[in-house]
């Protein structure tokens, strides 16, 4: 056991040599290989659907937990098939992307295949025991067959072939917000409700910011080995300001669900995250860089990557805002 390597994982993406890598617990290595810094994203959604069904009195812990669970498995279920798919594809290798900000497990020779896709399978047999008993708690409903079959199709099929045709973005969107928030919403509480779904997409777009930025950062690359993301094809320009959009509607979003009396003013309290939007927007106006700013981070996240370090700082204050906007609305709800 190694919790100093473990608090280290859930921060950052650790870069660890094979000998560092033998001496490691199974737990760090499972981390390690799922990039489990990232899988913060995907429990934060959960937390907005435990928080909106708390609002709503039908607020169940079990239900929500083997929600957070499943959630979190899932995505890194996803992570672990999208490396093994994009090293068997030959495109996670010769010092591609993705090899730069982390260890690959496969390309790093960190685990054979045989050892990856086992971790694969573990991962996501204990995400669909976690979805089969949100099933279970709400009496075999065909929304919620209808939610674990969506979930399954985007997490088997992200990598290849939806990131290949430009649909990548668009699964992110759907599973971060209406999926996750919306979807985790109608297991706790077996109630669909659209102003939830609508609330949802304020998080989902910031989530979508940070993958649309990294596939800014990695257009190039990705063109040589034909994988066709949405930036890829809207070209640099476009994608920037596609970015910057992203990041101002929400605002947008807020105030309407605000202005409709569906959420108390308190909500309004993102706006304390324009400056954080003023401070990094000017880097979305122009052309990445050719060389590493000064005083910009290089590696664990960093350089290589410009704009997704960028789009992920900026949506870690505005979602912190938001989820800490919602934790009032709902306090308030309950008092008045």
């Amino acid at each position: 056991m190694n919790l100093t390597m473990w608090r280290k994982a859930l921060t950052v993406i650790p870069d660890v040599s094979k000998q560092e890598w033998d001496g490691l617990d199974i737990v760090s290595k499972w981390l390690i290989s799922t990039r489990a810094a990232v899988l913060v994203m995907t429990a934060m959604s959960a937390i907005l659907a435990g928080l909106f069904a708390w609002r709503a009195n039908a607020f169940d812990f079990a239900a929500w937990v083997a929600l957070t669970l499943g959630l979190v498995l899932a995505h890194a279920s996803n992570n672990l098939l999208n490396d093994h798919v994009d090293y068997s594809r030959g495109v996670d290798r010769q010092n591609y992307f993705r090899t730069m900000y982390g260890p690959h497990p496969l390309e790093n020779q960190l685990l054979s295949r045989k050892q990856h896709l086992a971790y694969f399978f573990v991962t996501v047999l204990l995400a669909f025991v976690c979805g089969l008993y949100l099933i279970w708690q709400t009496n075999f409903d065909q929304i919620a067959w209808a939610l674990l079959g969506a979930g399954a199709f985007f997490l088997l099929f992200y990598t290849w072939p939806l990131k290949y045709i430009a649909l990548g973005e668009i699964a992110v969107f759907l599973v971060w917000g209406p999926l996750m928030v919306g979807g985790g919403y109608f297991v706790i509480t077996q109630t669909w409700d659209w102003n939830i779904v609508i609330a949802s997409t304020v998080y989902a777009l910031g989530v979508t910011t940070v993958i649309f930025g990294k596939h800014i950062d990695k257009m190039q690359p990705d063109r040589e080995k034909h994988i066709h993301t949405l930036p890829s094809l809207l070209g640099e320009k476009a994608s920037r300001y596609a970015v910057l959009g992203m990041m101002i509607l929400p605002y947008l979003i807020v105030i309407y669900l605000v202005a409709t009396g569906s959420f108390s003013p308190v909500l309004l309290i993102v706006l304390f995250a324009l400056p954080r939007l003023k401070q990094v927007a000017p880097a979305f106006l122009k052309p990445k860089p050719e060389e590493r700013p000064d005083g910009f981070p290089q590696g664990q996240g960093g350089w290589p990557l410009y704009f997704a370090p960028l789009a992920f700082i900026y949506n870690r204050a505005f979602g912190s805002l938001f989820i800490l906007g919602v934790l009032a609305d709902v306090v308030l709800h309950k008092l008045i």
